[in-house]
């Protein structure tokens, strides 16, 4: 019996030893495209602490002196992300496959990551029509706005992309809603090429009106895995149908700004407002209140103004917040004046 308890302890003890860590990698090889000579190129390799206890990198050790790294020193808490970063030195022609290996006690064998690409004598630079890196995938936009939309339009907008690895690509968007499609032309981009993806707006797939918001994914390849940093953001304004009302017995809102000035002058938040008014001959209702970006709260007083009424927007801005988004910060009231169905209020910061 005794035999029996310590062949099974000692089997648990190797099977949590054999767990107890796990370094993932989102993708061993990274194909860093084209670069000029002795212009440096970096690869970023996503990681993951899967163990059971913290992580600890010992060392990466590069194929040769002319491949950096850098990776984290500290120890990496369990189901924490972290990256490590190698950078070659670009000072051969030609294509480039440079190996590192990583020593950690995640496991007594190293593992290996990859980085490839191809390094040219004469390169054109895509960075002022290209400036979005998604992996390799350059692009024109990382966000898409349909502004102004109504009821029944089919709005298109283009992304353009250019190839910028080594590799064909299959370029498509991922986690499309109901209301987008998207089509790539060419279906297959090869190395050095440019496309574009075109992507369509079904209004009528639109139920509410005001901001619809999401996110869509750009990936080289069918059946990639989506990552925060292929994120498109998709704003959609989808108005109220105003055809036919008429302006002469209406409401008309007055506001005493339309830009907001956030000056923090170094606290966290601050909080300004605007006055709204109704000076049209009917009442006035707000429908519709919402903000583009987090970083910001909104209240009002009254949604709804008879005529001579007026009421305060108050907007409250957070700055570690606002720090971190990509888009301009603003505030859309969708309302039932015909002149002034959508309004915009913009942030400045």
């Amino acid at each position: 019996m005794k035999k029996i308890l310590l062949l099974l302890l000692t089997v648990h003890c190797s099977l949590f030893t054999a767990t107890a860590q796990r370094l993932s990698i989102t993708s061993n090889k990274v194909d860093v495209g084209r670069t000029g000579y002795e212009i440096p190129v970096t690869a970023t390799f996503e990681m993951k602490n899967k163990g059971l206890r913290r992580l600890v990198i010992e060392r990466v050790v590069p194929d040769c002196n002319c491949t950096k790294v850098e990776y984290p020193k500290n120890e990496i808490g369990v189901g924490d992300k972290f990256v490590i970063k190698m950078t070659y030195d670009a000072r051969t022609l030609g294509h480039f496959n440079k190996q590192a290996a990583i020593y950690s006690n995640a496991s007594k064998k190293p593992e290996y990551i990859t980085m490839t690409g191809i390094v040219l004598e004469d390169l054109q630079d895509y960075s002022g029509s290209y400036p979005y890196d998604f992996g390799g995938l350059l692009s024109d936009k990382n966000e898409l706005e349909f502004d102004d939309v109504n009821k029944g339009d089919m709005p298109v907008q283009e992304i353009r992309i250019m190839n910028n690895t080594t590799t064909i690509m299959q370029p498509n968007l991922l986690h499309l809603p109901p209301y987008l499609s998207a089509v790539a032309t060419p279906e297959r981009l090869a190395p050095g090429r440019v496309g574009k993806i075109t992507v369509t707006l079904n209004s009528d797939k639109i139920h509410s009106y005001g901001l619809t918001q999401t996110s869509v994914y750009l990936a080289q390849q069918l059946g990639e895995k989506v990552r925060p940093a292929t994120e498109v953001g998709v704003s959609t304004v989808l108005l109220p149908d105003m055809k036919g009302v008429s302006t002469d017995n209406a409401p008309l809102l007055e506001l005493s700004d339309s830009i907001l000035h956030i000056d923090f002058g170094g606290k966290k938040k601050k909080t300004d407002e605007i006055v709204l008014q109704n000076n049209g001959h009917a009442l006035l209702d707000i429908s519709s209140l919402q903000m583009f970006t987090s970083g910001l709260k909104v209240t009002l007083g009254k949604r709804s103004l008879r005529p001579g009424e007026t009421t305060k927007l108050k907007v409250t801005a957070y700055a570690d917040q606002l720090a971190k988004v990509r888009t301009k910060p603003r505030v859309l009231m969708i309302t039932n004046d015909p002149k002034h169905a959508k309004v915009i209020i913009n942030i400045s910061l």
